[in-house]
């Protein structure tokens, strides 16, 4: 099985975000990973209220 095709930076957030070593990561399989991608975002849904909306950036205000 080859190492999934995802970019370092991406390798290591989720390597962080999931608490698994970026060893284990790469060769993952990817309906695996898919999965524990899925509850990822399951639980950072559950901790948002629901209909909440981010407010935007005030960046181009500041200039």
């Amino acid at each position: 099985m080859k190492p999934l095709q995802i970019s370092p930076e991406t390798a290591i957030t989720l390597s962080k975000q999931l608490g698994v070593p970026l060893e284990h990561l790469m060769h993952m399989p990817q309906h695996i990973l898919l999965q524990k991608i899925a509850e990822l975002s399951k639980k950072a849904a559950s901790e948002t209220p629901e209909g909440s909306v981010p407010a935007p950036s005030d960046e181009k205000d500041k200039q």
